[in-house]
């Protein structure tokens, strides 16, 4: 694999666009915030969404479309997320109309995303009254607009994309994401749009996304808060010409390796760019029974307010660590486990066999004061492993959600 650029457009046949409609009255126009993703060719297509009880409309007009598992097109607004909104399932199907009529395709090929203010009726007016000039707006230089028109309060774009070969042919997958608070494991308010030229069949593209989404995206919490609108969407054109992946054979394992690195790549850059954050927390826990509780003893350590505040201060308070290990409700022997810090400044071990070490604490804070932190825990029961990512909570996470209808 071979890191490469472009994003959404990364792969042959996708073209992306993205303009300001002014969807929040009071947004700047400088900010996009209607993006379109468009294939030349009907598309194997794949979702996972929001595990929360309360769903907003999108997700349901996206799970009407994809009953046959073929899409074409992505339509995504920020700046209102047409969840518990007045007429939100009309105007999320009159958002996919407008968006098929424009680019000359059937409304069942268009799915729907939408991210911000919860309860708000969504001007689908000004998105209609934008959606032909969208479209011809379309590129396949497009994909940073697009990007750009469904972040809300991300402070940075979050791309990637990755070049592979499969069967023989050269292949491409990329993506673009937003999601930079209410994240948390349960697809995390995340959107993630990745496309490829790969050909794969619908089922195998399904049972891929859903086992990649367990280990990147399902893996990340920024504040403990599960969003109504979290959609992860993988679109395949086969434009690359391969032979079809229909079964788990050798291809498929490729193309599960390139799929994975993209969804890592986007996971890890929404925790890092968590509301009011200065560094990415990762945790691995190694040495478990199983995967299954190692991932859940590393998911409570990054999700731990406690935790997280002290990561902020650079104080090695590795007791908030044991803590949340033991409310996790995973299986594990206190008086087995080692806990260290790690980063580009060196690495630590401060609890040993669950007893506290004579560390050197200014070493420590130095380690904990980088812009990305590895929290190793080694619970010495077995072989698996897990790893987690979150980040720091600081003042400006209350500031950013203190006025975030404003």
């Amino acid at each position: 694999m071979k890191k490469i650029e472009g994003g959404v457009c990364a792969a042959k046949g996708f073209r992306a666009a993205g303009i300001h409609c002014g969807v929040k009255a009071n947004s700047p126009k400088e900010k996009n915030d209607l993006a379109l993703i468009v294939s030349d060719v009907a598309c194997a297509t794949a979702a996972t969404f929001t595990n929360n009880r309360v769903k907003a409309a999108p997700i349901y007009v996206c799970m009407e479309h994809l009953e046959n598992g073929i899409a074409q097109a992505i339509v995504a607004n920020s700046g209102n997320a047409n969840a518990c909104a007045p007429s939100g399932m009309d105007n999320a199907r009159r958002m996919a109309a407008a968006a098929a009529k424009a680019v000359g395709i059937e409304e069942n090929l268009v799915l729907v995303g939408s991210t911000g203010v919860i309860g708000q009726r969504i001007n689908i007016e000004t998105i209609e009254a934008h959606m032909d000039a969208l479209a011809a707006k379309l590129s396949t230089d497009g994909s940073a607009e697009a990007n750009n028109a469904i972040l809300t309060t991300d402070l940075v774009e979050k791309t990637a994309a990755l070049e592979f070969t499969c069967g023989g042919k050269t292949c491409h997958i990329g993506g673009i994401a937003k999601g930079s608070g209410m994240i948390h494991p349960n697809m995390g308010t995340m959107l993630c749009y990745i496309t490829t030229d790969c050909a794969v069949d619908p089922s195998i593209l399904r049972t891929a996304l859903q086992d990649v989404v367990a280990h990147t995206f399902n893996r990340i919490s920024v504040d403990g808060d599960t969003s109504t609108n979290d959609t992860c969407v993988v679109m395949a054109n086969g434009l690359a010409g391969n032979e079809l992946i229909d079964w788990k054979n050798e291809d498929y394992h490729v193309f599960y390796a390139a799929l994975h690195e993209v969804a890592l790549t986007l996971a890890k850059k929404m925790a890092a760019d968590g509301e009011g954050a200065t560094k990415l927390i990762c945790c691995t826990v190694k040495n478990s029974r199983a995967e299954e509780y190692a991932e859940r003893l590393a998911k409570a350590v990054i999700a731990s307010s406690l935790v997280k505040a002290a990561m902020f201060g650079a104080d090695a308070n590795w007791g908030r660590i044991l803590c949340a290990m033991g409310y996790s409700k995973a299986p594990f022997r206190p008086e087995y486990v080692t806990i260290g810090f790690s980063s580009e400044a060196g690495a630590i071990t401060v609890c040993q066999n669950g007893k506290a070490l004579d560390f050197d604490e200014d070493l420590a804070k130095k380690i904990l004061t980088e812009k990305e932190v590895s929290i190793d825990i080694d619970i010495q029961e077995g072989e698996a492993e897990a790893t987690a990512y979150g980040c720091d909570l600081t003042y400006d996470y209350v500031r950013i959600n203190g006025d975030y209808r404003t």
